[in-house]
């Protein structure tokens, strides 16, 4: 559970904040002045504090600067009234995560609160490299195989430097992982490591969010908004999909990346900012330049230092450690031991494709353990949590398979010359389905069959009657 102090001298406001934040699960502790809210930080430092710009004694900049240099790490969300603005844009670009103003509205603070915590926690919780953490429920990238010590060699050498790297990799890879052991590693790691996913934000939102915007720039803006490649300053910041930035954005990127310095919307003023970015991406850029979807002299900015992530079938020796480690993670989530896993679940875990990579495995190995309750994984278990996610969250792979099919089928009605079209298609399909799943079993009959969901004699039935032959390199039991 979070713990967010709020600094403020409004009694009746604490204890509004105190009653919202604690129906949100969160833990509240307040004080009534800089001074109380400095001894409480040196007391126990929560995850997030809440700081009034005007208080009695030492007001919020003076707190927050005291604050900044006791935490550097410790987000801190400035509220202000219209009056004091300026002071909140001050704290801001001396550290501030953000600032809000009074009276606010209660959905946009809760969401400002949910982005400080979630980069508190990219902040502090360090990402192990090559080894398995000391407690479950801390952040790790697992595996020794050749594919992963090239990755965390690269970390390594990149990590003390300044250069802008270019993470890339499939979906589900680890690249977020990547880019905060960076961070952390790095000699910025005191100073601010922001997010910002160019995909979740809508094309409207994102110039604001990334550059901010003056008083005036367009209906709305009310105020002067500090935007996120400001916050940063100082620090790193990390484009996550940036593949799939509008390429207008893209040429204010390269500016940045150039020049060093950034525009507001709505503003003239020319701002010099010290961030490193660091960049991920699972699109082909290559392809994207080509069809002038992603501009080439930005493609050569980024890369200047590239970490690709191997897929999981590329690393499949380290899917008994990552299996085992994600187990001990949700175990304890769930309050439960963490289960061993049988050697044919395992088996299944290196045979299957994973197209979700790292992230797909390790829900499915939640989805197995919530079912399972904590005892031993069995291969049933695997497979029962693999088809759900077939039936539910592969619709978009399940849809390219069907349109095959479909094409198959109208060429086949095309051809009007097999009068038994439908009892060759079905047989042609039932074929090829058994012939799949010995392969995927090694020629294990058993093991087929209830794949299949059929009998053992109905399944060498079959065989028989489509003249299937498979051979394995260690015998099997008939």
């Amino acid at each position: 559970m979070n713990t967010i102090l709020v600094i403020d001298d409004d009694d009746q406001l604490r204890k509004s904040f105190e009653k919202l934040l604690t129906q949100e699960g969160y833990r509240v502790r307040s004080a009534a002045s800089g001074e109380a809210g400095i001894q409480a930080v040196q007391e126990a430092c929560p995850d997030l504090a809440i700081l009034d710009v005007r208080l009695p004694g030492m007001n919020g900049l003076a707190a927050f600067e005291h604050l900044h240099a006791m935490e550097p790490k410790l987000p801190v969300i400035i509220m202000t009234a219209y009056g004091t603005t300026e002071t909140a844009i001050q704290a801001t670009k001396m550290g501030a995560f953000d600032y809000i103003l009074k009276p606010f509205d209660i959905p946009d603070m809760l969401n400002i609160i949910r982005q400080a915590l979630n980069a508190g926690r990219f902040m502090r919780s360090p990402v192990h490299l090559n080894s398995l953490p000391d407690k479950a429920d801390r952040d790790a990238m697992i595996g020794k195989s050749p594919a992963m010590q090239e990755v965390y060699k690269a970390i390594g050498r990149v990590a003390a430097t300044d250069a802008t790297v270019l993470i890339r990799g499939d979906s589900g890879t680890g690249k977020e992982l990547a880019a905060r052991a960076i961070y952390q590693h790095s000699q910025r790691a005191n100073r601010p490591f922001l997010v910002i996913n160019c995909v979740a934000i809508p094309d409207t939102l994102l110039e604001s969010e990334l550059f901010g915007y003056e008083k005036g720039a367009f209906t709305g803006a009310t105020h002067r908004r500090i935007g996120k490649i400001e916050q940063a300053n100082g620090g790193t910041i990390f484009l996550d999909e940036i593949g799939d930035m509008p390429i207008n954005l893209q040429a204010k990127i390269l500016r940045l990346l150039q020049e060093r310095c950034i525009e507001r919307l709505g503003g003239r003023e020319t701002i010099t900012v010290d961030v490193r970015i660091i960049a991920a991406t699972n699109r082909h850029l290559e392809q994207m330049i080509t069809a002038g979807q992603f501009r080439e002299d930005l493609y050569y900015r980024l890369k200047v230092i590239t970490i690709w992530l191997p897929t999981l079938s590329q690393r499949i020796e380290d899917i008994e450690a990552l299996a085992n480690y994600h187990l001990s993670k949700h175990a304890a989530e769930l309050g439960l031991d963490a289960p061993p896993i049988t050697k044919e679940a395992l088996a299944v875990l290196k045979q299957l494709p994973w197209p979700g990579n790292v992230r797909e495995l390790s829900n499915t190995l939640q989805k197995a353990l919530i079912f399972n309750r904590g005892a031993p994984l069995r291969e049933e278990d695997i497979l029962n949590a693999v088809r759900e996610d077939h039936g539910r969250d592969r619709s978009t792979g399940l849809e390219s398979y069907e349109e095959c099919l479909r094409q198959w089928i109208r060429e086949a009605l095309q051809d009007q010359e097999d009068e038994h079209l439908f009892e060759s298609a079905t047989d042609r399909f039932a074929a090829l389905l058994i012939r799949e799943a010995l392969t995927f079993t090694d020629g294990n009959r058993s093991r087929a069959a209830k794949l299949l969901g059929i009998t053992r004699p109905t399944l060498h039935a079959k065989i028989e009657k489509y003249h299937l032959s498979f051979k394995t390199s260690v015998e099997q039991p008939d």
